[in-house]
């Protein structure tokens, strides 16, 4: 007997049960049940029954006694290899190297604590792939030593990899608060994260001009900004060999004095841009004259004050409209409290001229905007108003904005100069991902220095590795795929998106119909692939045992292949 498939046009197919008999000679057939109402289930049962194979009840085959999600490890497995990950923390195998990349990837699928880490990563087929599961937080922490030890020697591996003579090099700082109080390098300082009051260390990212990371330092919370630029330019020249290089940084980074030992070694030079009181100096001086930007957004100029330097001058409207609405805004905001303190002093409820000038100050100082009011204070009296000339004067520089680069035309023109500048933003991103999106760098709760270096290094570590990832699967998540287009837009106009990557904000779907996703929900995707252990039933703790795997969608082949493109 067998089952035969009928064609039914625009329908199901017929499935009828037949056997074949020798009649005359001639091989017939006849038809001895109809199985089309059977499910595919039931078909391929009675099949598998003709075929003479034993049916039963799949757990008298075999029991489950464990499933753990796999596929978004397995990814991150993937990329670690591409990278050549292990190779990269040291040449030779050894206990320390797969702990630390186990809290590499780690970090990347789910961030915790080292002890919390050491309990998550036994629900995940992690511990197991990395060959950690029997590690407790004590080996965690030494391995943290054993990598702290090593940063050098990986971070002039990363520079060899990605940073070439003469290219480019981003270089930001930021910070992240700290809990707790024994460690030294724990300060008060301008907090990033909004924690006023709280102890905080700083740490400054060095990237190539993509935004890969390459190198992190550490630092004390209350180190300024500028103060931590020299030491990574000398690091680079003397440790990674590196002499020629542009150093891009923001205008708070890049200070006169930082450039003034930059002009004086060979082969450094540099991109930033000027304050805004410098920019005003400028337009007195007449080197800027507003009417340049009548009929174009970017002009080159000079000035003596800027000897064998080029200024780049630019203009953005939208830029221009936004501030001018902020700086209504603060002002509006602030006339309504000093009317509040006006009511009072006039209802004598506030007097004397130091009690009143205690409130205005608060009130002036903090929205920023005291230099933009007239202030008449007296024992008994309180009047205000606006300096309108102040204010015009500022207005007409809104929207303006001038690089300042030491690199020659030659080697890179004007429009190239704000692009590079404006690369900024990719450490900027970094940042958000090792703080806030995925990494998770804060709160830091070591309470060594050399443990809070090591935290942060690693979660530079894990980020390289998710940085790596999130270009091989931008076509999968809601990034904008055409990056060629950036070097041909206007540098100076507000940065646009390609309409494919608008198409899939706005309808949080790709081109296939298929979801979007973010990093974390595309990694959520892939766990989903779970391993399963099995064994034998009743064969008790000892059996041998076998996995079986969650077959992946089409969807998750197509993201697992995409990290085979991962090139160094």
């Amino acid at each position: 007997m067998h089952i035969d498939v009928v064609p039914n046009r625009g329908a199901r197919p017929a499935y009828l049960l037949r056997e074949s008999y020798r009649e005359g000679g001639r091989v017939h057939k006849r038809t001895l049940a109809n199985l089309s109402a059977l499910s595919d289930e039931q078909i391929l049962a009675i099949r598998a029954v003709l075929r003479g194979e034993q049916l039963g009840p799949v757990t008298e085959r075999f029991e489950v006694i464990a499933s753990r999600a796999h596929g978004h490890v397995q990814a991150v497995g993937v990329a670690m290899r591409r990278l050549g990950f292990e190779s990269l923390l040291a040449s030779r195998p050894s206990r320390q190297r797969d702990l630390v990349s186990a809290m590499v990837a780690a970090r990347i699928v789910a961030p915790h604590t080292k002890l919390a880490t050491t309990r998550w990563w036994h629900t995940t087929t992690l511990a197991e792939d990395f060959g950690v599961a029997d590690a407790n937080e004590d080996e965690l922490y030494a391995a943290m030593d054993w990598l702290l030890a090593r940063q050098d020697v990986i971070e002039k591996k990363l520079a060899a990899r990605h940073l070439g003579a003469g290219g480019l090099v981003l270089y930001d700082l930021s910070s992240s608060y700290f809990e707790g109080s024994s460690c030294p390098l724990a300060k008060l300082g301008y907090s990033r994260d909004g924690r006023k009051g709280m102890l905080q260390v700083n740490y400054g990212l060095l990237t190539d001009a993509r935004g890969c990371p390459v190198v992190v330092s550490v630092h004390e919370g209350n180190v300024a900004d500028s103060l931590t630029l020299m030491p990574a330019v000398k690091r680079l020249r003397k440790d990674f060999g590196i002499e020629q290089l542009v150093m891009v940084g923001d205008r708070g980074m890049i200070s006169q004095k930082a450039i003034d030992e930059m002009r004086n070694a060979d082969g450094i030079g540099w991109i930033t841009a000027l304050k805004s009181a410098s920019i005003r100096v400028l337009v007195e001086q007449g080197h800027l004259q507003l009417g340049l930007f009548d009929e174009r957004n970017l002009v080159e100029i000079g000035s003596p004050d800027y000897p064998d330097e080029r200024l780049v001058a630019c203009r953005n409207p939208e830029l221009a409209k936004l501030r001018t609405h902020k700086r209504e805004e603060l002002l509006l905001a602030t006339e309504r409290s000093l009317d509040k303190i006006k009511a009072r002093v006039g209802a004598a409820k506030l007097a004397g001229a130091d009690a009143i000038g205690l409130r205005v100050g608060k009130v002036v100082n903090q929205y920023k905007v005291a230099k933009h009011f007239e202030l008449a204070i007296g024992d008994h009296s309180f009047s205000f108003a606006r300096k309108h000339d102040g204010i015009a004067a500022e207005a007409a520089l809104d929207g303006i904005y001038i690089i300042r680069t030491s690199v020659p035309t030659a080697q890179m023109e004007a429009p190239e100069c704000v692009r590079n500048y404006k690369s900024l933003a990719n450490v900027e991103r970094a940042f958000r991902s090792l703080k806030t999106i995925d990494l998770k760098v804060r709160p830091i709760h070591h309470r060594t220095a050399d443990r809070v270096c090591a935290h942060i290094f690693l979660c530079m570590l894990a980020y390289y590795v998710e940085w790596h990832m999130r270009e091989a699967w931008r076509e999968m998540l809601f990034a904008d795929t055409d990056q060629r287009a950036k070097s041909k837009r206007d540098p100076v106009a507000p940065a646009k998106r390609s309409k494919a990557a608008l198409a899939k904000v706005a309808s949080h779907t790709l081109e296939d119909g298929t979801p979007a996703h973010s990093f974390a929900t595309l990694l959520g995707e892939l766990a989903t692939i779970v391993r399963n252990t099995c064994r034998a039933p009743h064969t008790g703790p000892d059996a041998p045992t076998f996995a079986v795997f969650t077959t992946p969608n089409a969807k998750q082949e197509r993201v697992l292949d995409l990290l085979q493109q991962i090139r160094l």
